[in-house]
């Protein structure tokens, strides 16, 4: 592994325990890097401020520095920037919170968001954060509408509970998926929070490839209210005419519901 390798696996395993922090032993098991070139890169990643130490914990941590760097990627990002007015649209049909999200690896990123005012409940779907496949209505859509392998390694691992109604169960996800593929869209019934409800669709560009996937998410009494297939609708629409907008054609999995 060339050194600038080494500094970036170093990076990316102390980002991905960002809530916790990751200690010098984490991050050694982690990368298989040597304890002589682990100790290094720490040194210089904290000398340059791109990561913090917590000496009461032993722990570091991702700074607010290397926030901004992927801040302004996203800022920037031209995606976002087209897709924008249709996630407009879709909040004001709709009246819910409405994300785009990207796959980046083996996880999700909110890419934008338009939220609702009176929401009611705390969205923890800020640009730039990371969220997982298995359990949100956007990762499903990553793992349903990608090659078939290539989330076999998630899968392998224990899929954690964030409510008691997340799915853990490799076999019971894989069919959940192949609904997704199916239907065209996928329904989070409160697996990451509970109490919350999303619904996501798939985005594809000019050669019919998965970019990204849009979702509305809402509290989860309006299922019992009244149902949830104007939710579902919209998201199938507003899919479409993204993808329409990116490719100039209409896939079958966007048919007017």
């Amino acid at each position: 592994m060339n050194p600038l390798c080494k500094i970036f696996s170093v990076l990316e395993i102390v980002v991905a325990r960002q809530e916790t922090g990751a200690t010098y032993s984490d991050i050694i098991k982690d990368s298989n890097l040597p304890r002589s070139s682990v100790h290094r890169i720490l040194k210089d990643l904290s000398d340059i401020e791109y990561l913090n130490f917590d000496p009461a914990t032993k722990r570091y941590y991702g700074s607010l520095r290397l926030a901004a760097l992927g801040a302004e990627v996203i800022t920037n990002f031209q995606l976002r920037d087209h897709i924008h007015p249709f996630l407009l649209g879709l909040h004001q049909e709709t009246q819910h919170t409405a994300n785009l999200g990207i796959l980046d690896g083996m996880q999700g990123v909110f890419a934008d968001k338009v939220e609702s005012r009176d929401f009611g409940v705390k969205l923890f779907s800020e640009i730039g954060k990371t969220f997982p496949l298995y359990c949100t209505g956007m990762g499903k859509i990553f793992m349903a509408f990608s090659p078939p392998d290539t989330f076999t390694e998630l899968l392998k691992k224990p899929l954690k509970a964030l409510t008691d109604k997340t799915i853990t169960d490799p076999l019971h996800l894989r069919k959940d998926l192949a609904v997704v593929k199916d239907q065209g869209y996928a329904v989070d019934n409160e697996e990451i929070t509970r109490g919350i409800i999303c619904v996501a669709g798939p985005v594809f560009d000019f050669n019919l490839e998965l970019i990204g996937a849009i979702s509305i998410a809402f509290p989860a009494s309006l299922n019992h209210d009244r149902g949830i297939e104007p939710e579902i609708a919209a998201i199938k629409r507003y899919a479409a005419l993204i993808s329409q907008s990116l490719s100039g054609s209409q896939t079958a999995a966007f048919k007017e519901p």
